[in-house]
């Protein structure tokens, strides 16, 4: 084992255990392979969830903030607004 690999332990009731081998033998892995590869997609599971839900909020919280107090309208913004009015006059 280099440095840079870390060990982890655990126990389990012998239900688990055979549950578990029996799921590794079926893909072909070992059951090391197998609860890794597992416990990996679950992790990242579980911060891409997180990732998701903490950036929707934010985003949320500061489209509403914008919203209810609108920033006063650049230079790109007003010459944008001149443009769409020349081009879509009826508007």
């Amino acid at each position: 084992m280099t440095t840079t690999e870390k060990r982890f332990q655990t126990r389990m009731p012998h239900h688990v255990h055979e549950k578990l081998a029996q799921a590794s033998e079926l893909l072909g892995a070992t059951l090391n392979q197998f609860m890794i590869q597992s416990a990996l997609e679950k992790a990242q599971s579980v911060i891409e969830n997180e990732r998701v839900l903490k950036l929707t909020l934010e985003d949320a919280d500061v489209f509403f903030k914008a919203i209810e107090n609108p920033p006063k309208p650049n230079k790109q913004l007003i010459e944008a607004a001149k443009k769409y009015k020349l081009e879509f006059p009826d508007d």
